[in-house]
């Protein structure tokens, strides 16, 4: 249901997800946020009137005559002094506009009512778009604001030059106010092979800013930036995020003026001249997510249920995966990888990917890249013997690419070399011996896509590891060396989506030096990322932790290393590498020619222990304990109906104290009894002592309440180990 010509002086009570938003559209003004948060129940026109006044802030000395109002697109005309909604000018003026809504639509979920109430309309899960104007700075503002399903937020904005000569855009930013309870942000740094790095700290007067300037979401990433109530925790406390769903260049912040108002606010950050609007021209933002919880997990919820919502998820069961990369590197025998295809098919895997070193010239990472042909000194007889062999082993085959890259050792470089993102003149510099291919050029594009569609239309291929490996410095468009990161995003998407279209069930993975393209603007057309080039699973064990604040655990590989990791070098048992890996998108990264016989026995039943339970892993509802002791992490995933759960008690150190003590188990039925019983996938592990309610095998009986509140005592183990339980409703 849709309804259409609101009148432009209304409040809309959105609900959804036990989530409630109140927007206030009043006399024609950009929309502003009374309340998001917990849900409200059913409302009056009276009552939220009263709520919009009992909440607007008075008047504050020295400021402006009367009480600043914060739209979802901040305005400098309006008294506030934070950062705009808009940053732009046209020769110097019009720079401060101020808007006027000339219309608001509601359109509703199919089946969604809406109920009105003199100047109240009340619905369920909808998007309100309110489309306004400042004729003397001769520009018109769309606003989109969406409430889904899964109790997730999410709104945008575009801008548009309806007046004489040329718009400058610089930012175009959207912001959400929370409340000033709200005091301790929590975002996510990071680098190569070690992403998503917590860190807190207290939200004061100023701004905390993150930009991403490096063409592509980066390893260091603020990921999902909130703001909550200090001390929040998994568990407890409420927390209000914003995530922008954009891959290039991009801006969160949290911001607290000295009148006590806050919000959390983000955009795409765009370089020099990279929006200019003719007359009749526009841009749209990307879409920023809100993420209200009271407690992390009830936020990485909404993200989850939305995600696994979209018509585009992944609905089959995840294939386990191998992976040659670490296997063979640029060594591409083919012997060699029937074998490698041979113990992968016997141990259970799904999936065979070949990685980098397939194509033309490409026998190091110096050359090669843009020349996307099969090298026929390396495949006399291309590719197909070996994709024959895995499919017969009845297992799908992928293949990597690059195609936003190119190497200046490439025919394609030295047939175009003004194709290299270049700006002043100059090459900039190397970045694992390789520069980026402007795809904003239309003629660049459609080589890279016809080469890209000859090799998917010649061989079977189901799934694309999609890889970028560098920064996007001086990336500029040649001749004149204009500003190209926005242009390159766009048209990266395209050709994802194009591919997408031209091959339907063809999957793809965003690789990007490991986790440096993690964003819901990606996911739109891929589906799944790679967490880290680091499949240490010490290093995993907090990196797949903190990814799952905004992605499920089905569409993060995780992947069983060798004994001794490539990475950091740690000699780490197979039970922690696997017990680690099975709870995400499974796979192996591994030389299985190098494996024991005992190691492949093990794998085996890792394999088939993830195949029995990833049914739940992949729809069960995230649980992450808070810590009681750094040594060890409870997390796990719990069905829909409560009725099992499967969670994985994770010893990251030595305890100071032994015995451990207890752990608590949250987000079981209170009233319902549950069998907690141990699971030994393999070999086990030395070195343990078990408490009296493990040692049988059989485990023990008690109901979801006691579980949470008492909880059980911590088995001994040595450090890096998994114990996984397995938790029945009886």
């Amino acid at each position: 249901m849709t309804t259409t010509d609101l009148p432009a002086d209304v409040f809309l009570h959105l609900t959804a997800g036990g989530v409630s938003v109140v927007l206030d559209a009043a006399a024609g003004r950009l929309p502003a946020v009374v309340h998001w948060g917990p849900f409200l129940g059913p409302q009056s026109s009276d009552s939220i009137r009263a709520l919009a006044a009992a909440v607007e802030e008075p008047d504050t000395g020295n400021v402006v005559d009367q009480a600043v109002r914060v739209a979802l697109l901040p305005e400098h005309h309006a008294g506030w002094e934070g950062r705009p909604g808009v940053i732009g000018h046209r020769g110097g003026a019009d720079w401060s506009p101020l808007f006027t809504v000339a219309s608001i639509d509601v359109a509703t979920e199919a089946g969604g009512d809406v109920r009105r109430d003199g100047r109240l309309v009340e619905v369920g899960p909808a998007t309100a778009t309110f489309r306004a104007h400042d004729t003397v700075a001769g520009l018109e503002l769309t606003v989109e604001f969406e409430l889904l399903a899964s109790g997730l937020v999410r709104t945008r904005a575009a801008i548009a030059n309806v007046g004489s000569g040329v718009y400058e855009v610089s930012e175009l930013n959207v912001a959400l106010p929370v409340p000033t309870r709200a005091r301790e942000i929590l975002d996510f740094a990071g680098r190569w092979s070690k992403e998503r790095i917590p860190q807190r700290r207290e939200l004061v007067v100023g701004i905390h800013e993150r930009e991403g300037r490096k063409g592509r979401t980066g390893p260091d990433a603020a990921t999902v930036l909130s703001v909550g109530v200090p001390g929040f925790g998994f568990q407890r406390g409420e927390v209000w995020g914003i995530h922008v769903a954009f891959s290039g260049n991009h801006r969160h912040y949290a911001e607290r003026l000295s009148t006590g108002a806050q919000v959390v606010g983000g955009g795409e950050l765009l370089l020099p001249g990279e929006i200019l609007l003719e007359t009749g021209g526009s841009y749209r933002g990307p879409w920023v997510y809100g993420a209200y919880g009271d407690g992390l997990d009830d936020q990485a919820h909404h993200f989850h249920r939305y995600l696994r919502a979209r018509p585009t998820h992944p609905r089959r069961p995840r294939p386990v995966t191998l992976n040659v990369w670490e296997a063979v590197y640029f060594d591409h025998d083919l012997d060699r990888l029937l074998g490698l295809a041979d113990r992968a098919a016997a141990v259970g895997v799904e999936r065979f990917v070949l990685d980098d070193g397939w194509f033309q010239g490409r026998r190091d990472d110096t050359s090669g890249l843009g020349d996307w042909v099969v090298d026929t000194q390396v495949w006399p007889d291309g590719l197909g013997p070996l994709i024959d062999h895995v499919r017969g082993l009845g297992m799908e085959f992928g293949l990597w690419f690059e195609p936003e890259m190119i190497s200046e050792d490439s025919d394609l470089a030295r047939a175009h070399p003004e194709w290299i993102m270049q700006t002043g003149g100059r090459l900039p510099l190397r970045s694992r011996n390789q520069q980026v291919l402007n795809l904003g050029i239309a003629e660049a594009f459609d080589h890279i896509l016809d080469r890209m569609t000859a090799i998917l239309t010649e061989y079977d291929i189901a799934y694309i590891k999609w890889d970028h490996n560098r920064d996007l410095i001086d990336a500029g468009t040649y001749p004149i060396g204009a500003a190209g990161v926005h242009e390159q995003t766009l048209a990266a998407y395209r050709l994802m989506d194009e591919l997408k279209r031209r091959f339907p069930g063809l999957e793809i993975e965003s690789c990007s030096s490991g986790g440096a393209r993690v964003d819901l603007g990606v996911l739109e057309r891929t589906d799944r990322v790679w967490v880290s080039d680091c499949v240490d699973p010490l290093e995993r064990q907090q990196m797949n932790r903190w990814t799952m604040q905004l992605l499920p655990a089905e569409l993060l590989g995780s992947h069983v290393g060798s004994r001794v990791n490539h990475t950091t070098g740690r000699d780490l048992a197979l039970s922690f590498r696997a017990g680690t890996a099975v709870f995400g998108h499974f796979g192996i990264e591994w030389d299985l020619a190098r494996a024991t016989d005992r190691d492949l026995h093990d794998l085996t039943e890792w394999v088939r222990f993830h195949k029995a339970h990833r049914a739940l892993l992949h729809t069960g509802e995230l649980v992450r304990a808070d810590p009681v002791d750094p040594a060890f992490q409870l997390y796990g995933a719990i069905a829909s109906d409560k009725a099992e759960a499967v969670f994985f008690l994770a010893f990251l150190g030595r305890p100071n104290e032994s015995p451990h003590g207890r752990f608590t188990i949250p987000g079981l039925d209170p009233d319902t009894r549950y069998r907690v019983a141990p699971v030994v996938v393999g070999t086990p592990d030395p070195g343990r002592a078990d408490p009296l309610w493990y040692a049988d095998g059989r485990g023990t009986v008690l109901t979801g309440r006691t579980l949470a509140a008492v909880g059980l005592q911590v088995p001994r183990s040595l450090p890096e180990r998994v114990v996984v339980l397995h938790i029945s409703a009886v």
